[in-house]
């Protein structure tokens, strides 16, 4: 049974850090580009991270360029996100997939996990 599981989330106040998990059971993460995604409240799931297969390219949104880094553990089956300078603009629910990586883009290909969420407040 494929499934994600993200943790790491919590509280942080601005200018914190966290790092985020994504566990991966019931397929090899070494097969798939991953990516990890954020939903706010009243908005859209958008793309925040991305890394290729073997880990050899990365791509962030705007919004997070410089400050988040994506990471992989293909032994593991885990992948991370490193959160630095966090602003109350990244609180949002955060998930990780599985993707398909063509013509210069990601595309999700796994059920959703449940999230993690990240609430930046002072």
């Amino acid at each position: 049974q494929v499934q994600l599981v993200e943790s790491g989330g919590g509280l942080v106040q601005p200018g914190g850090s966290l790092r985020l998990s994504c566990a991966a059971s019931g397929f090899t993460i070494r097969n798939y580009a991953m990516t990890w995604y954020r939903q706010a409240p009243g908005a859209e799931r958008e793309l925040v991270a991305a890394i290729t297969s073997l880990g050899g390219s990365t791509r962030y949104a705007d919004s997070v360029q410089g400050r988040f880094t994506i990471s992989r553990d293909n032994v593991k089956n885990t992948v991370y996100l490193q959160m630095n300078s966090l602003k109350p603009e990244d609180t949002a629910v955060y998930y990780c997939n599985a993707a398909d990586h063509y013509s210069g883009s990601y595309y999700p290909i796994k059920s959703w996990g449940q999230g993690t969420q990240v609430t930046v407040s002072s």
